[in-house]
């Protein structure tokens, strides 16, 4: 018999999102266009009351006869999540209205992406892992390539379900491996199982098929070419929630299935080879970009590499600092995608950087802010992209990957080039032509990010205090 309290206690905002998706597909075929414009405020509400389930049922649950376990660690990642990724569809309809691509498929794309989500930082068992996995990839296909009548959407989508297959193909062969090798599919399972060749050959393939999902280097190459072809909005949600919701799996998979001391070892070693080839790789390739949402590509594989630093740091030392760096992350990308959905003008969409010449001076607000943004995520001091990626820095530091301290801050004073050059741009150069005025909700965003940039920077202690709380439920 189900025990529904049980479930309640797990999994309340996965099935607070099954229900409203499968409600939205039934409202949507009856209704048509019709349900278009109420479609983005009900998604987006349904994504703000999964992200209060999941702070109502903190401490989480386990259920499903253990398929399904959660803690609070699993469920600080879900709020985060739930609320970017309702601010990104608020965010999204105006800019689907202008291009005559606003349909009510968009929001139920992204509430099904976000069960994906959900279900994956849920999952105990390796089967439920790969359930949200292909949940989550499967919306995000479509996603990617949600306006048909653009070439470049076309490509994104195309680029982002070949390379996709591929990665999702490794990681389910990884977890065969790891099934057969440890006889269960179970996380506790499988920690408890005895170290062997072919389970360390599954937990390899299954570190690179997760790595694509981060967009970790060398699964990176999709990264740079979705970002550009992508419409705006879809990249704004791609770059926000299911970056944090991946990496938290990521690092609860490396903590809780594979904590044998052979095991950790050998994943450190591989997820610091990965964290150092993405910061690196991200910090060079973002150089020569003068598209800005290619650059914010490059920018994201970097950091990336900061947050596997992290995990490579192991759950002692990593679990805080990773949900601090990503949090900052997260906050600082919503804003700086609210920055590039601001730039339209009478021809349409720019993306450049030199279209923010002069900036200053036109819209003296938006330049403010986007500067503030920029300076978190760079980790200049001063904002809250500091505080996390002094909160990794430290951990890998206590952890003893010195080799990998030393790639973090060589990459992190290249990465102050292109943060910085895009600030002179703003402030310095010779004026540009005018934006055109956008929709309240994207420059409410931006904003509120860099608003909330400093505020979490001088507020940083009861945060910091709650994810060391948080941290403790996953390491105990």
């Amino acid at each position: 018999m189900l025990d529904f309290e049980s479930i309640y206690t797990a999994v309340a905002p996965e099935l607070l999102l099954a229900c409203a998706g499968l409600a939205g597909v039934t409202i949507g075929a009856i209704f048509g266009d019709r349900f278009n414009s109420i479609s983005f405020k009900l998604g987006a509400l349904v994504l703000f009351a999964a992200a209060a389930l999941a702070g109502f049922y903190w401490d989480g649950g386990r259920a499903f006869d253990g398929l399904v376990e959660t803690s609070s660690f699993s469920n600080f990642a879900k709020v985060v999540s739930f609320i970017s990724g309702g601010i990104a569809l608020l965010m999204a309809e105006g800019f689907l209205r202008r291009h005559d691509t606003m349909r009510y498929e968009y929001p139920l794309l992204v509430i099904f992406a976000a069960l994906g989500m959900g279900v994956i930082l849920s999952s105990s068992n390796f089967m439920t892992l790969y359930l949200g996995v292909e949940t989550l990839s499967l919306s995000s296909y479509v996603l990617a390539s949600f306006h048909r009548d653009s070439p470049r959407s076309a490509e994104a989508g195309l680029k982002y379900f070949v390379l996709g297959a591929l990665a999702s193909g490794l990681l389910l062969y990884g977890i065969s491996l790891v099934y057969g090798f440890s006889g269960s599919t179970s996380y506790e399972a499988v920690a408890a199982s005895e170290a062997s060749i072919g389970l360390l050959f599954g937990m390899v393939l299954m570190i690179t098929g997760l790595a694509f999902k981060v967009s970790a280097a060398p699964m990176h190459v999709w990264t740079p070419d979705v970002y550009e072809g992508s419409p705006s909005p879809v990249v704004a949600f791609f770059a926000t929630a299911p970056k944090m919701a991946s990496m938290v799996v990521f690092a609860i998979i490396m903590f809780t299935a594979f904590p044998q001391v052979t095991a950790f070892e050998n994943w450190q070693i591989i997820v610091s080879i990965i964290a150092g080839a993405s910061m690196l790789v991200g910090a060079l390739g973002a150089l020569p970009q003068n598209n800005l949402k290619r650059l914010l590509g490059y920018s994201s594989i970097a950091n990336m590499g900061y947050a596997l630093v992290a995990v490579a740091a192991g759950a002692q030392y990593g679990a805080g600092a990773l949900l601090i760096f990503m949090t900052a992350y997260v906050v600082a990308s919503l804003g700086l995608f609210g920055g590039v959905l601001s730039m339209r003008r009478e021809g349409g969409m720019v993306e450049n950087i030199d279209e923010l010449a002069g900036l200053i001076r036109r819209q003296p607000g938006l330049a403010t802010a986007l500067t503030v943004l920029l300076i978190s995520v760079s980790g200049f001091p001063l904002a809250f992209g500091f505080i996390g990626k002094w909160q990794v820095f430290e951990a890998g530091l206590t952890a003893g990957l010195l080799p990998l301290i030393i790639v973090l801050v060589i990459s992190s004073v290249i990465a102050m080039y292109y943060y910085l050059r895009i600030v002179k741009v703003m402030w310095f150069d010779e004026q540009a032509e005018d934006f055109e005025p956008v929709d309240g909700w994207v420059t409410t965003t931006v904003y509120a990010s860099a608003m909330a940039s400093v505020a979490l920077f001088i507020f940083i202690n009861p945060l910091s205090e709650l994810a060391a709380s948080v941290a403790e439920s996953l390491i105990s």
